[in-house]
């Protein structure tokens, strides 16, 4: 039943991205939308046992805290974020079978997501230019710990309150808006389509009533994952 989750997972956690940001337009509240792009290898489709992964996915924000939601399979999966404690909270609600989980993850579980991610520095602007989202954007180089060389785009159009991606580059005094990262080997090109100013509500990071905790492992070994 759960067999699927832990690609969403991924797949989340890499796109609850935004950045603080000096520029022009400043937005709290509203909803980012990403296109995603994969790299995937015969052995990761296997492992999704023939499902495709979401091509694209909504964050809502509200300040320093994100939502993402999500179908996989008979499950609806919410990944909810505070970027400013680095909290996190994972919901999985499954109708058919009447139960809701709840998977709390604390400031080490998400350093530890984060650096299994490695460091990236050397950020440097290029000149090159386009427009993503409707958004001027430049092209940066930068650099991982490893030495390997990489590029983003980031616009600084817009001031946008700590809402993810400020964790996986820091330094980066733009917003970006097409950058690809790499987490358990599954590599993915994030893409903003769009933002939405529309109010999302408060976001809370409290267990809702009737979920019942969990942990990850105990969530995965339900449906045979590691």
């Amino acid at each position: 039943m759960f067999k699927s989750i832990k690609t969403s997972v991924v797949a989340l956690i890499l796109v609850s991205a935004a950045i603080i940001a000096h520029a022009q337009k400043k937005i709290t509240e509203g909803t980012l939308t990403y296109g995603l792009e994969y790299k995937l290898t015969d052995e990761q489709k296997a492992a999704m046992g023939g499902q495709e992964p979401p091509a694209e996915v909504k964050v809502k924000f509200n300040n320093g805290l994100t939502k993402i939601e999500m179908e996989q399979g008979p499950a609806l999966i919410s990944i909810i974020s505070d970027n400013n404690e680095k909290t996190g909270l994972i919901l999985v609600d499954v109708p058919i079978a009447q139960k809701q989980y709840a998977v709390k993850q604390t400031k080490a579980d998400v350093e530890t997501a984060l650096a299994g991610m490695g460091k990236y520095t050397d950020f440097k602007a290029t000149g090159e230019k386009q427009t993503i989202a409707g958004y001027n954007a430049e092209k940066y180089t930068y650099k991982d710990d490893k030495g390997g060389s990489h590029e983003l785009w980031a616009t600084k159009d817009l001031d946008l309150p700590n809402v993810g991606a400020q964790s996986y580059f820091p330094g980066l005094a733009a917003f970006p808006v097409k950058y690809t990262v790499t987490q358990r080997g599954i590599e993915t090109t994030n893409t903003l389509k769009s933002i939405s100013e529309a109010k999302v509500g408060a976001i809370s990071i409290a267990v809702p009533t009737g979920y019942e905790e969990t942990t990850m492992q105990a969530l995965m070994s339900m449906g045979g994952g590691e």
